[in-house]
């Protein structure tokens, strides 16, 4: 586990990370500039306060031995009075517009990465997202939206304050004198290179914490999503038994990382100590040989003061930047990935017109295994198809196939004469309805639910879909009607009612091409034959290709398509095939009107 957790700490792409910052930051450039502008006047109105102190001890002085009458003392007291009013007038007006840009800066670069980045990854091809958890993929997308925030506070509130004071501190010590200047320059560097030091060695540590949170959600979220199952095992202890050894990793390795900051602070103070002593010293050998006025010496004491905050900011800023760019490398590393279907140049989009579907010698492997062997197969227009087998056969892969989730080794699939790799996957996606095995559902209300499917359409357009899927019947008995909110995966439903959702979805989506895959599979006899009957209306004037387990729902298609093996290994009416010895009259024995084990 260690050795990975490294891998994956010296595997941050600093350049890759930055320039994918600067990409978001570029659209803003004008908004930053005026920040860092704001930010520079800012900084050169606290200079200006410690400089009219030092002319009122200087001018102090002066009166008191009698150099400087009282009506003039008084005067210059008067001037400055009002100018560090007006100092202080101006400063809080650009406090208050530098906070407000950098709000308005920071909002905008979190929506626009997580716009990018949710796209991107809804894009990726289903292969993609059969493999990552969705648990992880949320806490890396909103993880990383916090990411761009503190990577824009490190700008400019931990890098451009030391960077400006530095200028103009060392700028007003040079003016007086030189070693002032030295000294605090020296301290600055130690103190950074000091806490740049720590902070490279805590960075593999700080990836290692992320890697447990990551797996913590993700296991969270895993568990939350199977609940049922835990429950009807009665596995309760096991899970939080398991949790507590999960959050126990987490915890050790998030010690481990916070607990460099003690080293770090410790030797923080130690420079700042050590700078204080000798700023301290030669400007005071200075001021009793005469060189510089006892105004100069508190005002070189003070502006050293002024550096204190900037330097912790900017070490500050040093951990929210290894906490910035460990938290993008996970985000960011999905930017990377290239998606597995792709649309060809300058395809158009796909109009199905009649719904003839051609499957031609397709080939087709998952991870090196042979799923599908030169399957051949035309569905005519407005006809029937059943695909039937043993689980493992391939047909939800044929689907898939269809659908474009993943792109055929070899053969060809063709909608209409076309080649589906020949028009935009989006729009042959859009061209298809499908009633799955489960209809899992957003959390949302019904009537949204199955609007889903075409959110164009008018209210008595998705009336009428549901009254034909008869989930009309239903919904009367509902409180809130359509409005009721179905919850995550539609666990309020039935299975029988999240099914009639699904076949509302497909009547309102009104497509050539309708794929029953597995439709009334996990439902009892009763619902079963209620649903069958509007799957049967739904089926009327479409290509229709059905998966099913039970062999008696699918008696009356026009063909059954036996599989086995990715093979097609017979094919025929049902009572063609019933008929003649073959793989479909032993099925059909063994089930005897019931189920394929």
């Amino acid at each position: 586990m260690a050795i990975n957790n490294k891998k994956n700490s010296e595997n941050i792409d600093y350049k890759y990370n930055l320039s994918e910052y600067w990409n978001f930051l570029k659209k803003y450039k004008v908004l930053f500039g005026i920040i860092l502008l704001i930010s520079f006047l800012v900084e050169a109105g606290n200079v200006v306060d410690k400089f009219l102190f030092k002319i009122i001890i200087d001018k102090g002085n002066e009166f008191l031995a009698g150099d400087l009458l009282r009506e003039g003392f008084v005067m210059i007291l008067i001037y400055i009075a009002v100018a560090f009013l007006v100092i202080k007038l101006v400063k809080n007006v650009f406090a208050w517009m530098y906070i407000h840009f950098v709000n308005r800066l920071s909002a905008g670069l979190m929506a626009d990465l997580k716009r990018k980045y949710f796209n991107h990854i809804v894009s990726l091809s289903h292969g993609f997202h059969t493999t990552h958890k969705t648990g992880s993929l949320i806490s890396k997308l909103t993880r990383s939206g916090g990411a761009i925030e503190r990577m824009t506070d490190v700008l400019v509130f931990n890098v451009a304050p030391l960077v400006f004071n530095l200028i103009i501190v060392v700028g007003s010590l040079v003016y007086f004198s030189a070693k002032p200047a030295i000294v605090v320059l020296v301290t600055c560097a130690v103190f950074i290179f000091y806490s740049v030091f720590i902070q490279k060695i805590q960075k593999e540590y700080s990836v290692r914490a992320n890697d447990a949170e990551d797996r913590e959600k993700a296991g969270i979220s895993d568990i939350f999503t199977n609940i049922d199952s835990v429950k009807y095992f009665g596995k309760e202890s096991l899970i939080k038994n398991n949790f507590r050894k999960v959050s126990e990793f987490t915890k050790q390795a998030t010690i481990k990382n916070w607990d460099f900051f003690k080293w770090q602070d410790a030797g923080q103070s130690l420079i700042l100590a050590v700078g204080m002593f000798f700023l301290v010293y030669f400007p005071l050998m200075d001021f009793l040989e005469g060189k510089v006025t006892i105004g100069t010496l508190v005002f070189i004491y003070t502006i050293y003061g002024n550096i204190f905050w900037p330097l912790f900011s900017f070490v500050h800023g040093i951990r929210n930047y290894y906490r910035a760019m460990a938290d993008f490398n996970g985000l960011f590393e999905y930017g990377k990935i290239e998606n597995e279907v792709k649309n060809a140049p300058n395809v158009k989009n796909l109009k199905i017109k009649e719904g003839v579907i051609e499957f031609n010698d397709v080939n087709f492997s998952y991870h090196k295994r042979k799923v599908i062997k030169n399957f051949s197969l035309k569905i005519p227009k407005n006809k029937k198809v059943a695909l039937v087998g043993h689980s493992g056969c391939g047909k939800t892969t044929l689907i898939k196939l269809l659908y474009r989730l993943y792109d055929v080794d070899s053969g060809e699939i063709k909608i209409d004469g076309k080649d589906i790799r020949s028009v935009k996957k989006e729009s042959l996606r859009s061209e298809m309805s499908i009633v799955p095995q489960e209809c899992v559902l957003f959390d949302d209300t019904i009537y949204k639910n199955v609007a889903f499917s075409n959110p164009s359409a008018t209210r008595e357009e998705v009336l009428k879909a549901i009254k034909f899927a008869q989930l009309d019947k239903i919904i009367k008995n509902f409180p809130n009607g359509l409005n009721t909110i179905v919850g995550e995966r539609g666990v309020k439903l039935s299975g029988g009612e999240k099914q009639r959702v699904s076949i509302a979805r497909a009547i309102l989506a009104n497509k050539k091409i309708l794929v029953l895959d597995e439709a009334t599979s996990a439902l009892d006899s009763q619902t079963e034959h209620e649903i069958q009957q509007d799957l049967e209306k739904l089926m009327q004037g479409r290509t229709s290709i059905i998966i099913a387990h039970r062999l008696s729902t699918i008696m009356k298609a026009d063909k059954i398509v036996v599989m086995d093996k990715g093979r097609i290994v017979q094919q025929g009416t049902h009572r063609q095939l019933i008929s003649k010895p073959g793989p479909y009259r032993k099925l059909w024995n063994l089930q005897r009107g019931g189920y394929i084990k």
